[in-house]
């Protein structure tokens, strides 16, 4: 018996996808004869990947800040492709739900250990100089993070604890865009004025975020786990993996930031303040803000306690 391969099988699969599209096959199949083959180099894009990363200065170890920043930028980029899934999922079942919200805490572990590159690899007196380079910028103004928690939860859970009384589902978005959480770190707590970092943050993302919190309105991580059957809301390892998640993005992660920030900021040779001028402490730690994606699988006590440990 013949191994060779049933060419005019793959042939009429072909064809037929190409039908299917009122395409030419023969134009695809003669594109062929004369296309280049792939290399990886060419298929990761290397060459302009590594391009990217353009010191400011010429301290060694900035190298070190930037490339880390920009690997967490793609793992963000990968956290938004999981939760599109979900949020598109026509069928969405409990196991696909939970499958994606446990690839996404992994993404998110992985960033949490990864801040020892930094606190560990990267020369404190180095950054506590070229750190000044970098103002009004801060990680704050991460636009893809910021999609992250408009994606993961209702509005009503990323507004500052002071206004949310105030807001509903009646809310014009742009009232509830100036009273999110993070808006207090970019102002004068004593003035009320908005600070450089957030003005160009607002120039740079507003509109976008706005369109991106009207999309996922009705389809966040929160809304779609709403919409499954009571028996799959109450599918134990489904809640045991939003919890995980909730608690790994707002609560393990936060504090390894916060952490890096105290040896850098707060050491012996930091200036205490952050390079957008914000109040970082209150801003960063968990305790203060009680960013919560899904607060009704909490009870009141642990939300109480919510960043007190870990």
């Amino acid at each position: 018996m013949s191994n060779q391969p049933d060419y005019n099988h793959l042939l009429n699969k072909i064809q037929q996808k190409y039908d299917a599209e009122s395409e030419d096959t023969e134009n695809y199949l003669e594109g062929l004869l004369y296309s280049n083959s792939i290399t990886y180099w060419d298929y990761i894009h290397t060459d302009a990947l590594l391009s990217l990363q353009i010191q400011r200065t010429t301290f060694p170890d900035e190298m070190v800040f930037i490339t880390y920043h920009q690997i967490n930028e793609l793992l963000f980029k990968m956290i938004l492709w999981e939760i599109s899934q979900v949020a598109e999922n026509e069928q969405l079942t409990a196991k696909f739900f939970e499958d994606k919200l446990m690839r996404i805490s992994r993404y998110f572990d992985m960033l949490t250990t990864s801040f020892n590159i930094m606190r560990e690899g990267m020369d404190v007196e180095q950054y506590s100089k070229f750190r000044h380079t970098l103002t009004p910028a801060s990680g704050f103004q991460s636009g893809q993070y910021r999609k992250i928690e408009f994606a993961s939860t209702e509005l009503i859970n990323l507004i500052d604890n002071r206004f949310r009384k105030t807001i509903n589902r009646n809310t014009p978005f742009e009232h509830a865009f100036d009273h999110l959480y993070w808006q207090a770190a970019g102002k004068d707590y004593k003035t009320g004025s908005k600070s450089k970092l957030l003005i160009n943050f607002e120039k740079r993302y507003k509109e976008e975020f706005i369109t991106f919190m009207k999309i996922y309105n009705t389809k966040n991580l929160w809304s779609r786990f709403k919409e499954l059957p009571e028996e799959d809301q109450k599918n134990e390892n489904l809640v045991k993996a939003m919890r995980h998640y909730d608690y790994t993005v707002n609560i393990t992660w936060v504090l390894a930031h916060y952490n890096a920030a105290v040896h850098y900021i707060l050491g012996p040779d930091g200036d205490g303040e952050a390079t957008g001028g914000s109040d970082w402490q209150k801003y960063m730690h968990p305790k203060y803000q009680k960013r919560i994606f899904f607060p009704e699988l909490w009870s009141q006590q642990e939300i109480d306690n919510w960043g007190e440990t870990i």
